[in-house]
C-alpha cells in the first residue's frame, strides 16, 4: 500500500502526464472534488471525468508541487500550475490543493486558486 505522500505524488504524475485513466484507483468510490468556482464533484468517475474536461483546452500543462505540509490523513501542496493554451497563450498561477486520504485513497479534494485571474488568462481575445 502507497504512503498518503505516495497516493498524492501518483495523482500529480498521472494529471502532469494526461493518464486521466490512472487517477481512477487512487479515489475513493464516493470521493469528492471541490476547486472553487465550480460546483462539487462526487463520486469517482464524476471526479475522474473533471480533469480531461478542465485540462483540455492546454496544449501543455505542468503542477509542479513547491510545497507539501502533512498531518495525519492530510496533505496540503501549494502548487505552480504552468501551461499552454491549443492556441499558444501560456498561462501561470498559483494553487494549493487539500487532500483528506483515507485507507489509502483520495476521499476529498479542495483546490484554490484565483480564479478571476486564470479566467482572464484563458478567456479568448486580447488581455487586458
Amino acid at each position: 500500500m502507497r504512503s498518503n505522500r505516495g497516493v498524492v505524488e501518483a495523482y500529480f504524475a498521472a494529471i502532469n502526464a494526461d493518464r486521466f485513466a490512472d487517477l481512477g484507483p487512487l479515489w475513493h468510490p464516493e470521493g469528492e472534488l471541490h476547486a472553487v468556482g465550480a460546483p462539487p464533484r462526487v463520486g469517482r468517475d464524476a471526479v475522474v471525468a473533471h480533469f480531461p474536461a478542465v485540462l483540455g483546452s492546454y496544449a501543455k500543462h505542468h503542477d509542479q508541487v513547491t510545497r507539501w505540509i502533512e498531518a495525519g490523513d492530510t496533505l496540503v501542496t501549494e502548487i505552480r500550475f504552468s501551461g499552454e493554451l491549443v492556441d499558444g497563450r501560456p498561462v501561470e498561477f498559483e494553487a494549493v490543493d487539500v487532500f483528506d486520504l483515507l485507507d489509502g485513497v483520495i476521499v476529498r479534494l479542495g483546490s484554490w486558486y484565483d480564479t478571476r485571474a486564470v479566467a482572464r488568462m484563458v478567456r479568448p481575445g486580447p488581455r487586458p
